[in-house]
Formats: structure tokens, sequence, C-alpha cells
């Protein structure tokens, strides 16, 4: 299996599960364009910090499974990841607050007994 492949059925995954848990939220959806800010960043830092890490000789990729498209020096399949990341999260948090629902409000005088 190419990294390739393993970060299309990861990234995949990530986007149904993404799509699930926005169906889950009843309302409650991430901001888009917070979304698309939270990429954006996700993706930049990626790019630089992959660089300088494979710069360094911290890690190296197999010439072979790799699609051979680079931003600096980090393979474009290793974007998915952060991609994926930055799509799950505000998901996930977005059907974790739905599903709490509405936030406890002081009970009214009537509930109260008074």
């Amino acid at each position: 299996m190419t990294y390739l492949q393993l970060s299309a059925w990861f990234l995949g995954a990530a986007v149904v599960i993404a799509i699930g848990l926005g169906l889950l939220a009843r309302g409650r959806r991430p901001h888009p364009g917070a979304v698309a800010l939270t990429v954006l960043v996700m993706l930049t830092l990626t790019a630089v910090f992959d660089t300088i890490m494979i710069a360094s000789e911290l890690f190296h990729y197999a010439g072979p499974q790799l699609l051979g498209v680079h931003i600096g020096l980090a393979p474009v399949e290793d974007f998915a990841y952060p991609l994926a990341g930055a799509l799950l999260l505000p998901a996930l948090w977005a059907a974790l607050r739905a599903r709490r629902g509405t936030p406890r409000t002081a009970p009214s005088d009537q509930e109260a007994g008074a």
C-alpha cells in the first residue's frame, strides 16, 4: 500500500465520520470560516515543521511509495492527517455540545416552590 492510498483511506474515513457527527450536531455545526482557517493554519504548520524535521533527518519516507509531489520537503501525502484532524475535531466538538443539550438555567420561582 502506498502512502497516498493510506492517506486517502484515512481522510475518507475522517470525512464520513465528520459528516455523521455533523448530522448529530442538530444545528450546532462548526462555523465554516473557522474550519477553513483551521485547515489553512494546520496545513501551513505541517509544511513548515515537516520540512524542518525531514531536513534534520528525524525521519524519512521510502521513495517508491510516494506520489512524488512535495511542499517544501514534506510529501503531499503527509497533509491528509492534519486535514482530517481539522475536519474531525470541530465536528466532534459540535456533536458533543449538541448532545449536552441546552445549557441549564436557574429554576424559576414556580419550580422552586416559592
